[in-house]
């Protein structure tokens, strides 16, 4: 079958976008070998994930993502912003806020506009982060409540974890450029303490208003950028004493801000999305 997609990405974290609200796609193939096969650099179109814009029965709209290895995630936080954007510029959405079902809870983004009555940027309500081993899920010991050691090969690495829908570990470093990203998160992700694997995040403080980042995510490697991710970096570096509730985060992709609202516990996000190419693909 000829499927139509659309092509996105924010601040270089790039994702392929399918319309499945009729159920077509479904019934002719499952979700994780299309993001394998479409995801693919050379062989396919080439992207970190997939998303489907399906029919919600709680929420506007639903959304679900596939990794490029075939693996679901809860949520992303750069494929919501591009979500929201593609949604109100094809008019499948008509409001600029709006509520979206994800495996992550809901999640409502905010789309604004500039002077041409184009999404310029997007605002996530992120909802609030978990920090307790049963919701991130994390089988270590936290021996502080904010940070655990975690044996990696012969070295012992101090993380803290958190979710935002989906796991994180939080690794403070004190250059991230010196960081061999893959070597030490391959063993991070995999690690039996987060029975659901899990994305890594190395951080860089600048100042406590700024911080550097490098992402390790699960079930794609590193990739430009990752909202989650920064997200929960701010957490854990509001949480270890390091930079105040809101923060400029630094990303090989570009940046993202990033508003811990103490009163509501819930975490704001705004950064860009932008529209790559569309076409047409026969699965």
């Amino acid at each position: 079958m000829d499927v139509n997609f659309s092509k996105m990405e924010g601040l270089g974290n790039d994702f392929i976008f399918m319309d499945d609200r009729t159920g077509a796609i479904k019934t002719h193939l499952n979700y994780p070998d299309i993001a394998r096969r479409l995801c693919h650099r050379h062989f396919g179109i080439g992207a970190d994930g997939i998303i489907l814009i399906l029919n919600s029965h709680t929420e506007d709209i639903r959304f679900r993502i596939f990794n490029a290895d075939g693996s679901e995630a809860q949520m992303c936080g750069n494929g919501m912003r591009c979500f929201a954007k593609l949604l109100f510029e094809t008019g499948i959405i008509d409001r600029p806020e709006f509520h979206v079902e994800t495996l992550a809870g809901r999640v409502t983004p905010k789309v604004f506009f500039d002077k041409e009555n184009r999404v310029s940027s997007v605002r996530v309500d992120m909802g609030e982060p978990a920090l307790t081993p049963d919701k991130i899920p994390f089988t270590g010991l936290l021996s502080d409540a904010v940070s655990c050691p975690v044996t990696v090969g012969d070295d012992t690495v101090l993380l803290t974890p958190v979710s935002m829908g989906n796991p994180h570990a939080v690794v403070f470093v004190p250059d991230i450029r010196a960081m061999d990203v893959e070597k030490t998160g391959t063993p991070i992700e995999n690690h039996p303490c987060f029975p659901e694997k899990t994305n890594v995040e190395f951080i860089e403080i600048v100042n406590e208003h700024e911080i550097n980042m490098r992402v390790w995510e699960r079930g794609a490697g590193e990739t430009l950028a990752c909202g989650t991710g920064a997200c929960a970096a701010v957490v854990a570096s509001h949480l270890n004493g390091k930079t105040g509730p809101e923060v400029l985060v630094h990303l090989a992709g570009g940046d993202l801000s990033i508003y811990w609202d103490k009163k509501t516990n819930h975490i704001y996000k705004t950064g860009p999305a932008t529209f790559v190419f569309s076409g047409k693909i026969c699965l």
